[in-house]
């Protein structure tokens, strides 16, 4: 939906390393064995666990002899796959919706494979010694996802989907990863989230999607200015209790597709939650200097 997926690599101290593998689908793989040479490949961290992003690593297990790193939360999630299954079908229906259009949403994920094979065998990156010793910085930097990370090496800095130049990336509706139970506050994460991006200012960006960032600052700006704009459409609404029914008053009925559904779904929890707490945002975004950028807007919107 977000166009091509880029993943990296490179040489350290002749160890050949690997962020992210791309998608799951013929072409993906095809890129990915003509560009790395899998037989020499020693390690492959991932940025967070999206199909775009992870989808081949099983794939790389069984013709490689790489060891493989996922983020913490997302090992969580895999290793309890059919709880977080049926939690975010909970959510759904706290949402408004039927236990139906829950089964449908992972009927999607399934033939999309949208939930790719997972590999038997992977560590967690944050309890592991490998980034240190190749001299990789780990950055946590959640809000597109629970999970995602940065990984800074000799000037470079691989931002999955944290930073992408003219794509409002949705911060996906998900189970709470660490207690199981409730919603991952994809806000509060972000909130947090933007007073560490500053660290990535000079450094060399390479996102997941697009060709390049232009800057750390004109990406978060962008991403500021869309959140704001799509809070004060959700506003209108505030007087819906179920999420479900604000999807309904601003798409109508042209909006079928259950996976669609789901995205609006989790930029509305975003934005609602944004608007019972908007200074949260207004202090990072002072914190690092940009609010003077979007504080038009945000006062629109704010009232």
């Amino acid at each position: 939906m977000v166009g091509e997926v880029h993943f990296y690599s490179t040489e350290i101290e002749g160890e050949l390393v690997l962020f992210d593998t791309g998608p799951p689908t013929p072409e993906g793989l095809a890129e990915l064995e003509r560009t790395v040479d899998l037989k020499r490949l020693k390690h492959l961290f991932v940025t967070h666990c999206h199909v775009d992003h992870y989808g081949l690593a099983a794939h790389i297990e069984a013709h490689s002899a790489a060891q493989i790193y996922f983020p913490r939360n997302d090992a969580l999630r895999l290793r309890r796959l059919d709880e977080w299954m049926a939690g975010l079908q909970e959510l759904l229906v706290s949402a408004g919706f039927d236990a139906g259009f829950g089964r449908r949403l992972q009927e999607i994920f399934q033939a999309h494979q949208t939930l790719p094979p997972r590999p038997n065998d992977f560590r967690i990156v944050e309890e592991s010694e490998a980034p240190e010793r190749l001299g990789i910085s780990i950055l946590p930097c959640p809000g597109h996802s629970q999970s995602d990370l940065v990984y800074l090496h000799d000037g470079f800095a691989v931002t999955g989907d944290i930073l992408l130049r003219d794509i409002f990336q949705s911060p996906l509706l998900d189970l709470d990863a660490v207690s199981f139970s409730g919603r991952f506050k994809n806000y509060d994460a972000y909130c947090t989230s933007l007073v560490r991006l500053v660290a990535l200012r000079g450094l060399v960006i390479l996102p997941a999607h697009r060709e390049y960032v232009e800057g750390v600052d004109e990406t978060v700006v962008f991403y500021i200015r869309k959140l704001l704009e799509r809070a004060g459409q959700v506003k209108r609404f505030a007087e819906l209790e179920k999420v479900s029914e604000v999807v309904k008053r601003i798409f109508g009925a042209a909006l079928v597709d259950p996976f669609v559904i789901y995205l609006k779904v989790s930029e509305i929890y975003f934005m609602r939650d944004f608007l019972a707490e908007p200074t949260k945002l207004k202090h990072s975004l002072e914190q690092i200097g940009l609010f003077d950028q979007v504080s038009e807007l945000y006062h629109s919107v704010i009232g």
